[in-house]
């Protein structure tokens, strides 16, 4: 067994409206993560299982954040894993502000009062090669059957309005636009239900997680296609399967403002670790 691998290794479990996760600390013992442990523990059936596994490093006097997805593939952000983990890291410091460093770039969070805890995901990314899409092309109505738009947040989106979110086989319809060729890096995919105006019923096909209960960054990006087809102002209540997020789109960025929690914390075994890597 390789020397890193001789200690049980702990983690924390937390979820944002269901949207789960598994938290690792590295900021004491940095412990590497290969995409074959990452799917080893995301394994709901033989790990622990999760939507994304985020971990937390201690690099030049900042902290950054690092996230994986359930099939091992890298992911450039994870909205509610970030608040998840700001949460955490603002009690441990007794602050109401902190800044996360990802692939993302430069995060924000806050203490927003009442449990909630917000980010400013950042500014959206709604050119081509940004997102990016295969060819230069419109993002606001894709030629893909449904006319659906396409947004980067650090992580590729493609969002369908729909008559009823309720109706459609995400099961089948998310994979299957997952993998479209117009998106070279995959893309997570949402179908969204205008309720009223800034009011949107959205589902989630995550890329390489499958059906989530939600999705922060899909959030996000559901409210900025909503306000670029002119179905939302800047403020935008989303309703997911798990629950409610507020997204506001500021000069600033994209703020996120939900509710997090901290489910338990635990270790992963020696022997888990030593047949995962």
């Amino acid at each position: 067994m390789n020397k890193d691998m001789r200690m049980a290794l702990a983690f924390m479990k937390m979820h944002g409206l269901g949207n789960d996760f598994v938290v690792l600390d590295n900021r004491a013992r940095e412990f590497p993560i290969t995409p074959n442990l990452a799917k080893a523990i995301g394994s709901r059936q033989t790990g622990i299982g999760f939507d994304q596994l985020a971990a937390i490093y201690r690099e030049n006097d900042k902290t950054r954040l690092r996230f994986w997805n359930a099939d091992g593939s890298v992911s450039g952000a994870c909205g509610n894993a970030t608040r998840c983990i700001a949460r955490y890291l603002m009690d441990e410091f007794s602050t109401d502000r902190i800044e996360l460093h990802t692939d993302r770039g430069e995060l924000i969070a806050i203490d927003a009062g009442n449990g909630l805890t917000s980010v400013n995901m950042g500014h959206p990314q709604t050119e081509w090669h940004e997102i990016p899409l295969a060819r230069a092309i419109d993002t606001l109505e894709l030629p893909i059957d449904g006319s659906p738009t396409a947004t980067g947040m650090g992580n590729p989106h493609c969002t369908f309005f729909v008559e009823n979110a309720e109706e459609i086989d995400l099961g089948a319809f998310g994979p299957a636009i997952e993998r479209n060729p117009l998106f070279p890096e995959r893309t997570n995919v949402q179908v969204a239900t205008v309720m009223e105006k800034n009011h949107m019923r959205v589902r989630v096909w995550e890329r390489g997680a499958g059906i989530t209960m939600a999705s922060g960054s899909s959030s996000c990006a559901v409210a900025v296609a909503a306000v670029r087809r002119g179905f939302a102002g800047p403020n935008v209540r989303v309703e997911l399967d798990g629950g409610a997020l507020d997204i506001e789109w500021r000069d600033d960025g994209v703020w996120m403002t939900g509710p997090t929690m901290h489910v338990c914390s635990g270790t992963i075994t020696e022997e888990f670790l030593a047949g995962a890597t």
